[in-house]
């Protein structure tokens, strides 16, 4: 079991000392799902929280017309379907991987039992819930008071929080369900796409798109 390693090298368990992690990785299980493979679906009991391995997890609800929002898009090292862990209750939305993935299971009852006995577990998993939340609420704000080049601006500014001054992102899902995160349809984001390629705000190379332009970008994120 690889569990222990990727443990160490995952935001919320950062820092934590061998036995802590050695502790971890006795109440954990890995398991392989292929790609469109159910991980749990909204309503569901919450028996406890996972952490992506490898591949690319959504976290998606269905409108009674059956169109789909996605929340989430979750990569390796993050961890998803925890809140329900703490609070109780069942899963408040879908999700399915989008790619062939591995993925850690934590037990919600041995889960508790540890942090009961390791708290710094517990504040690890406050800091990253939080940072979450605020990510969040930029995600409803941009959904709710936003036009549609200004969300897909925010978001391209988003992912380049943690590039350190590169002006050159990759996104790891497709156009299609980028347009799902957005709120829109793929059509519009082409558009969108095309649009600010044109005026030479970004270049787009594939899933890979370089900003040309950081300050235009930032004020079409701003709605100007």
């Amino acid at each position: 079991m690889r569990s222990a390693e990727l443990l160490r090298n995952s935001f919320i368990f950062q820092g934590l000392t061998e036995a802590q992690i050695g502790e971890l990785t006795t109440i954990c299980a890995e398991w392989d799902y292929p790609k469109g493979a159910t991980v749990f679906l909204e309503g569901d009991r919450a028996r406890g929280f996972y952490l992506v391995a490898s591949g690319l997890v959504k976290i998606f609800k269905l409108a009674f017309d059956g169109k789909e929002q996605i929340l989430h898009i979750f990569g390796p090292g993050e961890v998803f379907g925890e809140v329900p862990v703490f609070v109780g209750g069942n899963y408040p939305a879908n999700a399915v991987t989008l790619e062939a993935s591995r993925i850690v299971f934590f037990p919600k009852d041995e889960f508790l039992s540890l942090i009961g006995r390791e708290p710094q577990i517990a504040l690890n998993m406050l800091a990253d819930m939080s940072l979450r939340l605020k990510r969040f609420t930029h995600l409803i704000e941009n959904l709710s008071l936003k036009e549609v080049p200004s969300r897909l601006a925010a978001y391209i500014l988003f992912l380049l929080e943690d590039k350190r001054g590169e002006a050159e992102v990759r996104l790891q899902i497709s156009k299609g369900h980028l347009a799902s995160v957005l709120g829109t349809i793929p059509e519009t984001l082409s558009r969108i796409f095309n649009r600010l390629t044109s005026e030479g705000v970004i270049e787009v190379k594939g899933r890979n798109i370089v900003v040309l332009n950081r300050a235009r970008l930032e004020q079409i994120a701003a709605g100007l």
